[in-house]
């Protein structure tokens, strides 16, 4: 596998969708690391553009991720309800009411650009993608990863046929990928060392993965490749939000939170006045909750609130520390 990636080093950068850059993507190939293009909230020819910048960069390889959506059926009443939980804070940071909910197919207009821009790797999280998504990349030659949370989902994306699979333990900061009730958290190298023993395909550990030992042990018990982000996101190369890494860095042990309260979905991120607010609201689903909450985070970026920001982060978030991303790859693993 790794003479597929053409990659130094066994490690891949986490996507991090909505965070990552293409110049941060390409800083990562260039250092020896997969750079990941987290394409979640793009759509066809963004991610298409996106591909292209990267490329214009640098000419390592490097891989999408792309998140498996079901379109949600909306209940009118839950938006309404979701929709009064955020009015206080739409109200604090000035924001006019949002009345439009965008959600739209973009799904193969991903796959797509995917196929014209000839990218050799591609990941998906939140689920598996259909057969014929499967056939199609595959044809062209296209290594696939699924994202795991649990020995089932693990399982199942074997099964499926994707040739490898990113393991996502408790620790992990962002989105859980889960696509399977209810959620498990289960720890990283516990979920590798079960895992191993289950499938036959590559495993990628991920989650809480912040230093050479953390890294040295998750390949002892059988993990193929790491994947790292919060360790990444207090790079200077990181496009990151000055009070999204400043809150990593100073955050102390035992600070993070598991919220649907952002996007619908659980996410693992720094304990807040949005998460303490919001911890018993009316959450609409996703991708939903993400629209009525995007101007939120946007707002709080630009007046320096961090307080209702979407903070991502791993359970490890206090080990982060300020560099390059060479140094801070080079602290990992050399």
């Amino acid at each position: 596998m790794k003479s597929k990636f053409s990659i130094e080093k066994p490690i891949i950068q986490a996507p991090m969708a909505g965070i990552t850059t293409p110049e941060f993507v390409a800083a990562c190939c260039e250092v020896g690391v997969l750079g990941s293009i987290g394409a979640g909230y793009l759509n066809g020819d963004e991610t298409k553009e996106f591909i292209k910048k990267v490329k214009s960069i640098t000419n390592k390889p490097f891989s999408v991720n792309l998140f498996i959506q079901e379109e949600p059926g909306i209940d009118v009443t839950v938006l309404q309800d979701a929709r009064s939980a955020l009015q206080p804070i739409y109200d604090e940071l000035g924001i006019p009411n949002i009345q439009r909910v965008i959600s739209t197919e973009v799904f193969d207009g991903q796959v797509q650009a995917i196929i014209d821009e000839g990218v050799n790797i591609v990941s998906f999280t939140f689920g598996i993608p259909d057969e014929d998504t499967i056939m199609k990349l595959k044809s062209h030659d296209v290594y696939l990863i699924g994202t795991a949370t649990t020995i089932e989902e693990a399982i199942a994306v074997e099964k499926a046929g994707l040739d490898a699979v990113v393991l996502q333990g408790r620790e992990a900061g962002g989105h859980r990928g889960s696509f399977t009730e209810p959620i498990e958290l289960i720890a990283t190298a516990d979920l590798v060392m079960t895992v191993r023993e289950k499938v036959s395909i590559p495993i990628i550990a991920a989650g809480g993965i912040m230093t050479k030992k953390h890294v040295n042990s998750m390949l002892e018990i059988g993990a193929s490749f790491v994947q790292v982000g919060t360790v990444l996101l207090t790079a200077h190369e990181c496009g990151a939000a000055k009070p999204h890494k400043n809150a990593i860095l100073n955050s102390p042990q035992e600070s993070t939170t598991l919220t649907k309260a952002f996007t619908g979905k659980y996410a693992r991120g720094l304990k807040n006045k949005f998460t303490e607010q919001l911890k018993d609201a009316i959450v609409a689903p996703y991708p939903i909750q993400h629209y009525l909450t995007l101007h939120i985070r946007k707002e709080s970026a630009n007046q320096n609130k961090p307080e209702y920001m979407s903070l991502w982060m791993g359970e490890n978030s206090y080990l982060a520390k300020e560099g390059s991303i060479k140094e801070i790859i080079g602290q990992l693993y050399h």
